[in-house]
């Protein structure tokens, strides 16, 4: 018995057995494969940017639209739109899950951040459109 008079047992487990049933619930890995998928795509995409970037070098506005407006330009530089803030979704709301303790601060937090997260992500895919249409 210990020092209050409540009654413990002592039971004998191993870590793992401890451990068992205090994971994630079984949703963290498809948020993992999510993270890897999005980081491999934006491998080649962000590469293409760059290269869209210096190809566009000293280009005119209409120069832009015109390299913008090709259908594989469109449909690429809305696929980099979409894994990056999706990539950016997920590492943001791992890093305030890890760090902000209050339950309340934590779901304000992620709330406003992925409203913004949303909210620049739309820009950019409007901006986009916009050029290319």
């Amino acid at each position: 018995m210990s020092k209050d008079s409540t009654p413990t047992v002592d039971i004998m487990r191993s870590q793992l057995g401890r451990a068992r049933g205090l994971g994630a619930a079984k949703s963290g890995m498809h948020h993992w494969w999510t993270q890897r998928i999005t980081a491999m795509a934006l491998l080649p995409l962000s590469l293409y940017f760059v290269l869209s970037v210096l190809m566009l070098a000293g280009a005119d506005r209409a120069q832009v639209a015109a390299y913008i407006g090709e259908p594989w330009n469109t449909v690429l530089f809305l696929c980099l739109i979409a894994a990056l803030f999706s990539h950016l979704n997920l590492g943001m709301q791992v890093v305030i899950e890890d760090y902000v303790r209050s339950d309340a601060k934590r779901m304000v937090t992620l709330l406003v951040v992925k409203g913004g997260i949303v909210v620049l992500a739309l820009a950019c895919a409007v901006s986009i459109l916009k050029l290319a249409f």
